[in-house]
């Protein structure tokens, strides 16, 4: 399959997303007394992502004769589909080891594997990232994260 190919029809279901969104938070309040409302950033993510995609679907027509014998790069394409799905995984485990490990083990799983880094650099990465994180959020803003069995 040509990359060309590809890039068209993922731009036309990214599209039919984007629309979707839009369709989706044009149901919500836009902006309320306090300011923006629940619909606010979905709908400007969704008309974002029209936009992107209609860019990705152009693009790829006008690459369309160029790209005569261009594959799919699959090894590309497995390191994202893996970072998908460590971000999973690290979603999944928030409820249980809590958003500062789960966030913390999913950096050290890009740092470490996706960018071939020493596994001490990784480390070093992952709780930088998870107190940052947690300095900002719980501690400057008051906003709690969500704690796991540990209790953090």
């Amino acid at each position: 399959m040509r990359a060309a190919r590809a890039d068209f029809w993922s731009g036309l279901a990214l599209a039919a997303l984007g629309t979707y969104i839009v369709v989706e938070a044009r149901r919500w309040e836009y902006l309320g007394p306090e300011g923006p409302g629940a619909g606010f950033f979905p709908l400007w993510y969704g008309i974002a992502m029209v936009v992107l995609s209609a860019a990705l679907v152009v693009s790829s027509a006008l690459r369309r004769g160029s790209a005569k014998g261009e594959d799919i790069d699959w090894r590309g394409a497995g390191r994202a589909l893996s970072a998908w799905l460590a971000l999973v995984v690290a979603v999944a485990a928030c409820k249980v080891l809590g958003f500062t490990l789960s966030f913390a083990a999913l950096t050290f799983f890009i740092v470490a594997v996706m960018y071939r880094r020493p596994l001490a650099v990784a480390a070093a990465v992952a709780a930088a990232s998870a107190a940052a994180f947690h300095l900002l959020f719980a501690m400057a803003l008051g906003v709690p994260l969500p704690v796991g069995v540990l209790g953090f």
